[in-house]
């Protein structure tokens, strides 16, 4: 293990503390520190040494004429290190190794002492040293044993198991020894008088830790804002980490016992959607996967769910000024609505059955012009800003126009009358049959009354509604009625009527008149005789078949029906039989006249 040159060794050192020197600056950037460390940490292990085979002069020789010593390398060794560590990079080391070759009978001892660099993960520690101290040789049997001075140059690899307790997994030097034999060697043997040792020593073996601060563990701080909401009203958690290891990611989770929390990150929201009132509590955990113990925090916050308040609608009035007004005129409406609970409200939704409804917020027109005589309905809403709503309603009164007395006379005089059909008419291949000369004639009257009321009302309509008797399928009677009415309707327009002022309804069978119903008919028809009277209520089935084959007439004014027609059988009429058929009229065309009684002739008075 001797190398005698001085340059090289020199040379060594120097690059070995620029080493030193600069491993700080590249241990901070490439490798994540751990937080905690010893206070002393001591070694003891293996040591292996190696020489490479350079001479030193041999006990007893002759200075004059020295004998040369082979030095060997050394299998047989061990070596203790005690460190105090400043902080936890630079500490102060002391170290103690001895090898020995037992074949040839030599040794080495080194005691050095001076500053170790290290830096320690959670998986490894790797340390840097430099020690000047003693390097003391002894070879020939113990013939020489000289001391001089040493230095310790190297580093290694620790792999921890516990805070306790290392695995030395591998230690390097560069061990350099200076000695002076002038005892041994005259100055003209200057390689063995003065020779400087260089060699390499492996070391492995336990490290013991102690001492120191015990490592800080991690901790967690929840919060939530607000601490206080009402069912439904999110709440936002937040937890703040200390003491984890700023080079590495950590994870977050969260739950809670009251709503859904959300988040994977140092924020989650809590859904208190449907939560029951109460106080609850959320947790977060936030953990460090890369470290292998104290890698874990956790903390919790509490919170408060609040029940709803009671949440009543607003309540609503409306109010109309005037309440009654002519065709035309203006209605101002005003609204009162206020919520129980003191949420604010706002108006809106103003709309009317007849005229025109304008305004927003609390006040609105309503405009009557156009609108039919009767009432109308005004509405609003009112709603919170909880999207509580009511609703509330008021009334005005549209008076009739004034009515003039040809108005009035024209009215009273136009009666109208229901219209018969034979049974069966109008037939499908001749629509336009069936209205015998009688009801041809009520037609005719209608007309001409109504033509004048149109000149008055021009809004005016007539309605007609057609039937049929209970004989015969839905189907056909429903068409035989669209017949009816539109057998009607051709005359009136031919009579010069609008066919815009004329509606139609076919009811088929639906509404017939019932038998009570006709029978009071009868009854109340002034026009026949006690005996016309009684033959009728003795065919009352034939009647009231007959009495369910007609169009009703109705008048409509101002889109308000204002009159009826009468349903009147027309008994009376010369082709009343016509619209009764059955037995009755088939008698009638084939009975023989009676015979005439001759006048008796009284005889002459006597003169």
């Amino acid at each position: 293990m001797i190398l005698n040159s001085p340059v090289r060794g020199y040379r060594l050192f120097v690059e070995f503390a620029a080493v030193l020197i600069l491993l700080p600056v590249i241990s901070a950037s490439g490798f994540a520190q751990s937080a905690s460390n010893p206070r002393w940490d001591a070694f003891i292990g293996y040591q292996y040494q190696q020489a490479d085979g350079d001479d030193v002069p041999a006990a007893g020789s002759n200075p004059n004429a020295p004998i040369a010593f082979r030095f060997p390398d050394m299998d047989k060794g061990g070596g203790v290190a005690l460190t105090y560590n400043f902080d936890p990079h630079w500490g102060w080391e002391t170290d103690f190794g001895y090898s020995r070759n037992t074949d040839q009978d030599a040794s080495v001892l080194t005691l050095s002492t001076g500053p170790r660099l290290i830096w320690r993960t959670d998986a490894a520690a790797f340390f840097l040293h430099a020690l000047p101290g003693l390097n003391r040789v002894s070879y020939d049997s113990g013939g020489v044993t000289h001391n001089g001075i040493g230095a310790v140059l190297g580093g290694g690899m620790d792999l921890p198991f516990s805070k306790r307790f290392s695995w030395r997994l591998f230690q390097v030097d560069y061990v350099w020894g200076r000695h002076n034999f002038a005892n041994l060697a005259g100055p003209e043997f200057p390689k063995l008088r003065r020779p400087t040792f260089e060699g390499a020593r492996l070391r492995t073996g336990i490290v013991l830790n102690f001492g120191g601060a015990e490592a800080v563990p991690p901790t967690a701080a929840c919060s939530v804002q607000p601490t206080e909401v009402m069912v439904g009203e999110p709440i936002t958690a937040t937890v703040t980490p200390s003491n984890f290891n700023p080079k590495h990611t950590v994870t977050y989770s969260w739950n809670s016992n009251g709503g859904q929390a959300t988040g994977t990150g140092t924020t989650a929201t809590i859904d208190t959607t449907n939560v029951a009132p109460g106080s609850y509590t959320v947790t977060a955990h936030v953990t460090d996967p890369r470290a292998k113990s104290n890698n874990v925090a956790s903390c919790s916050a509490n919170y408060t769910v609040k029940p709803l308040p009671p949440k009543n609608p607003p309540t609503m009035s409306l109010t109309a000024n005037p309440t009654s007004v002519p065709p035309g005129g203006t209605v101002t409406v005003t609204a009162s609505c206020t919520s129980p609970d003191g949420v604010p409200t706002s108006v809106a939704k103003w709309a009317a059955t007849g005229g025109t409804v304008s305004g927003s917020g609390n006040t609105a027109t309503l405009s009557t012009t156009g609108a039919a005589p009767g009432t109308i309905t005004v509405s609003a809403a009112c709603s919170d800003t909880r999207g509580l709503e009511s609703q509330a309603q008021t009334q005005v009164t549209v008076e009739n126009p004034p009515r003039s007395p040809a108005i009035e006379v024209l009215e009273a005089r136009l009666a109208l009358h229901s219209i018969y059909y034979p049974t069966a008419q109008p037939a499908t291949d001749r629509p336009g049959a069936g209205l015998v000369p009688s009801q041809q004639r009520t037609l005719q009257a209608l007309a001409t009354d109504f033509k004048t009321y149109l000149q008055s009302k021009p809004d005016a309509h007539l309605v007609l509604e057609g039937h049929a008797d209970i004989r015969g399928t839905d189907e056909y009677n429903q068409r035989l009625t669209e017949r009816r009415v539109g057998s009607v309707k051709a005359y009136l327009v031919a009579q010069g009527i609008p066919e815009s002022s004329i509606e139609t309804v076919a009811y088929g069978k639906q509404r017939n008149l019932t038998t009570d119903e006709v029978k009071a008919s009868i009854e109340g028809d002034t026009d026949l005789t006690t005996e016309e009277r009684r033959r009728a209520l003795a065919r009352i089935t034939v009647i009231k078949l007959a009495s369910n084959r007609r169009v009703d007439v109705t008048l409509k004014s101002a889109g308000q029906a204002t009159e009826t027609s009468v349903r009147k059988f027309p008994f009376n009429a010369a082709d009343a039989m016509s619209l009764i058929g059955g037995r009755e009229s088939e008698r009638k065309k084939t009975a023989k006249p009676a015979p005439r009684k001759r006048p008796v002739r009284k005889p002459a008075p006597k003169p």
